[in-house]
Order: structure tokens, then sequence, then C-alpha cells
């Protein structure tokens, strides 16, 4: 492969040398900020001063699924269909974890300049997300570091992770499950050189730990040393984040949450609309599936405009949209989504009822995501950005065509 590259309708070219993109699971602005205040990220303040600081949005809902799809993939999810972490499928009647390859309706960057002759390699911290990243790709690298203990040659293109970084296999609500995903990917790129590298991190220490706090500065710290070895080993870096992160309780720690199906079965006949919380996943110890974005399915005949005033009334909610309002606006597959989309304030959260989220064994106020509050995420690059185009709005999938610009030396091209 030495000719640009259509994945998806947009252009890209072969690098040069390796583009490594970061996708700090949960970031925001605040958090490097606080680290580099603190003196934390020497590397980080460095780097930014000759490179990038550079902020974009992500993709709508602010969920993990759906951003990391548009980062593979250079697209929204109108075009690769992850829009959530879940899902109501309305034709079997099923709910759905969005985790199988074919849910996917595109192909990633990742298999495409694989199957040009690239090397590729792809770590994910959670194992959700490796075989939708993983799909299609030819002889390239893909693991999570949550069953690095598992990858083997055959599967993952890759096998003894633990010995080469000389880690042991951590928790999966851990800061060690992200530092274990940063050595492999610095390892990976040191003795195999890839082409493309990704590495996905997990948000567990930005569902705890506010910007600033100890526990969130020595994440922060040990990033900086990794990102530090990435430039050293002459990659372009681009670190960006799937989603932010924000309180969701009072100033007494209460959690904020607005429990849509008991608002809806109050209006209707209890159980005939249903409040799908695209959060949901295997992994709900850190926020209990809660989080600011729902979409709701309703009854056949049920007055559409009267339910959508009443939720958006609510104390708490932002805004509350049709699915073609919502497509519209949020670039969003149609058949996925309910009928009205729900997105909460700031500090708010949305639930279904109080029975089916546990948080009582949360030892801190609860912190999540999802809404419009959290779409604000960095762009930081190892180099100058120049050249985008006018009017562009820079999001977190343009982290590939950014990068592999810089790498091959040619400019960015809408």
């Amino acid at each position: 492969m030495t000719e640009p590259l259509t994945v998806n309708g947009r252009r890209y070219h072969r690098p040069r040398r390796p583009v490594v993109v970061v996708c700090i699971d949960g970031s925001e602005d605040a958090y490097h900020e606080r680290a580099v205040a603190d003196g934390r990220m020497p590397f980080l303040e460095r780097m930014l001063r000759t490179g990038s600081d550079l902020r974009a949005d992500c993709t709508m809902p602010s969920f993990t699924n759906p951003n990391n799809l548009s980062i593979a993939t250079g697209v929204p999810p109108s075009v690769h269909g992850i829009c959530g972490n879940y899902f109501y499928d309305t034709v079997s009647g099923t709910e759905v974890m969005m985790n199988d390859p074919e849910l996917l309706r595109a192909p990633t960057l990742f298999a495409a300049f694989s199957q040009q002759g690239a090397k590729v390699a792809v770590v994910t911290a959670k194992d959700k997300l490796r075989r939708l990243l993983g799909s299609g790709l030819v002889d390239g690298i893909c693991f999570s570091a949550e069953k690095a203990d598992q990858a083997t040659e055959e599967d993952n293109g890759i096998g003894k992770i633990l010995a080469r970084t000389g880690m042991d296999l951590p928790s999966v609500y851990s800061a060690e499950l992200s530092e274990l995903v940063m050595a492999a990917g610095v390892d990976i790129l040191d003795k195999e050189r890839p082409d493309l590298v990704y590495l996905s991190l997990t948000d567990y220490i930005q569902h705890k730990h506010a910007p600033g706090s100890p526990v969130a500065n020595d994440f922060y710290a040990m990033l900086d040393q990794y990102f530090e070895r990435i430039d050293a080993l002459g990659a372009v870096l681009v670190v960006t984040a799937d989603h932010g992160m924000n309180a969701k309780a009072d100033g007494e720690g209460t959690a904020q949450v607005v429990h849509l199906q008991d608002v809806l079965d109050a209006r209707l006949t209890p159980g005939t609309a249903r409040v799908v919380l695209p959060i949901t996943d295997p992994y709900t110890v850190h926020h209990g599936a809660l989080g600011s974005y729902a979409t709701v399915h309703l009854p056949d005949g049920a007055d559409t405009g009267s339910l959508s005033a009443h939720l958006a009334a609510l104390e708490g909610v932002e805004v509350v949209l049709t699915r073609e309002e919502a497509c519209a606006r949020f670039e969003l597959p149609a058949d996925r989504i309910g009928d009205l989309v729900v997105i909460a304030e700031r500090n708010t959260v949305l639930g279904t009822t109080p029975a089916r989220h546990d948080i009582s064994g949360f030892t801190e106020p609860l912190r999540s995501h999802g809404g419009l509050t959290e779409q604000k995420v960095p762009f930081l690059v190892n180099a100058p950005v120049a050249g985008l185009p006018d009017g562009h709005r820079l999001r977190n999938f343009d982290a590939y065509w950014v990068g592999t610009a810089i790498a091959a030396g040619e400019p960015l091209t809408a």
C-alpha cells in the first residue's frame, strides 16, 4: 500500500511512521490540565508547547461503544450503526448488547488498512470492544487487557502479553487495566512497529475521581510516562477520548436521577412504554447503568407530542427529541433508537425505576456521562495540526485522518 486509501468516504494517507491513537475513556480537558498544573505530566506539558492542544466533539450519545467505533471507522453512528452499548431490537423484540461484529455496518480503518498490507495493532481495556474493533482485521494484533492472559498468536496475533509487559493480570475495575493497555501498546510499537496502533482505555478512574484529585493525578502521571515513550519511538501520537465525565450528584453527594419508566408508567398503561438506557453493559459496578441519555419506545397510538412535552418539563431533563430530530442532530441510525430521545442536564442521570439501579455500595458520589455536557473531549497531538478545512468541526473520529496526514507529510484534505 503506497497510495491514499478511501474508507467510508474519507481519504487517508499511508503513514511513513507509526500513528498511535490513545482513547482515554471518560477523559475531559480538566483532567490533563489539572495534572499538568500540578506538575504530574511534564512530558505532556512539553509536548503541547510544540504540538497541538485542541478540543473536539465526540459522537452522541457520549458512551463508549458508539465513540470507539466512530474513531475506528472515521464516521458517525448513522454510518457504522453502533449507537449505544445496548439497544432494543424492535424486529426481534429483544434487548441486545452491541458487541457483535454483525451489528457493524461499515468497515473499520484497521480492517481496510490491514487488507492493503499495513500492520495494525488494537489493544482494548475491556473485552466487550475487542470483537467489534477487530472485525475484518487481516494478520493484525487485537486483544483486550481484560483477557490478556488468554491471548494467543493464533487468535489475537500475539501471545505472552503478561510476560512481555512484566505485569500481572489486573482487575477489570482498576487503573492497572488501562496501564496494561499502555504497557502492551508501547512494547508492540517498539518490537513490531505497526503502521496503525489503537489503545483504548477504561473509565474506571474517571467514574470515581474528579479532575485534580490525587488518584486522578496519579493515573494521568502514569499515562504521561507512556506518552513520552511513544513519542521517543518516533510515532505520531493523537490523544483523545470517547466521552467526558461529570458529577451526577448534588452538593451532599446524593445521586440526581430521573426515573423515566416510573414517569411513563404513571401516564400510560404500565409496561407499554419501554425505556432503554444505552449506557448498559456488563460493567455496571462504577455507574449502576445510569447515564444522561435514554431512548423511549412508545406503544402504538401514544400521543408523542404530549409525552415529549411532559418529559421535557421534568426537573433535570435538558432536551427531548423525536426519532427524526435526534437522527438529524446526532447522526444516529433510525432503526436502532426509540420514538423519543431524552437527554439529561449536566448533573443528572436517567434511570428506569429505582429497583433496577443499585448504587447503595458506591463509596464516592456518582459520576457518569452520556449527555451533551460530556461531548467535548481533548484532541492532543505531538505535532502541529495545520490546514483544517474552513468550517471543519473537529471530532474525536478525525484522529486517524489527522494522524496519518501528519505521518505521511501530507496536507489535510476534506
